[in-house]
């Protein structure tokens, strides 16, 4: 896996705790699958922040009905003008509007493996009904061979855009890569510790 360069990359789960205790606004991003909505889902409870999930709240219409992109733009643009978010999801063509923002970015960057995994698990769990982290009406479906191959290539086909949009519009931000489960979980850990 390539590494952004990023003249702020914070490596000590310590230091990112303390960082992440101190935010008011987080961008977390990475790979479908990967356990950035859980793990912001719980950094919204513990910082005691609005959670955003992207898929819920800006690109999807009930019956999986892509929202148009005007619209998510005017979406985030309203969400990212709010004092304290994390706002979950990828889209890196809309960095420009979040990072400017935040405070910190979270950058979930998990095995491919652990992300197809999960979106198989999740494919059983939820089948036939709504995740919490998407739109109503967004039944959940066995993923199919383009979604596969989205997830399969992900470092490949989208991480370039995403160190671009972070060179571009995020050079002065702190930016942490989480690289496994354990790390999300100590990060966690860490967290609750500080108080």
């Amino acid at each position: 896996m390539q590494q952004p360069k990023h003249r702020l990359n914070v490596t000590d789960l310590g230091e990112a705790a303390e960082l992440l205790k101190r935010a008011d606004r987080i961008v977390i991003f990475g790979s479908s699958g990967g356990g950035k909505s859980t793990l912001a889902q719980r950094l919204a409870r513990i910082l005691d922040l609005r959670y955003v999930s992207m898929d819920r709240e800006v690109f999807w219409l009930p019956g999986w009905v892509l929202r148009p992109r005007p619209e998510q733009r005017e979406i985030i643009t309203e969400i990212v003008a709010g004092d304290r978010w994390i706002i979950d999801g990828n889209n890196p063509r809309t960095l420009d509007l979040r990072l400017p923002r935040a405070d910190v970015i979270l950058w979930v960057r998990v095995s491919r493996w652990l992300c197809l995994w999960s979106i198989f698990k999740r494919g059983i769990v939820y089948r036939g009904r709504t995740r919490p982290d998407m739109a109503p009406g967004c039944l959940e479906q066995w993923p199919d061979r383009e979604f596969m191959s989205y997830v399969w290539n992900f470092e490949r086909d989208d991480v370039p855009e995403f160190m671009e949009g972070i060179r571009l519009h995020g050079s002065d931000v702190p930016l942490v890569e989480l690289r496994s489960r354990a790390q999300m979980g100590l990060l966690l850990q860490r967290l609750e510790a500080i108080g």
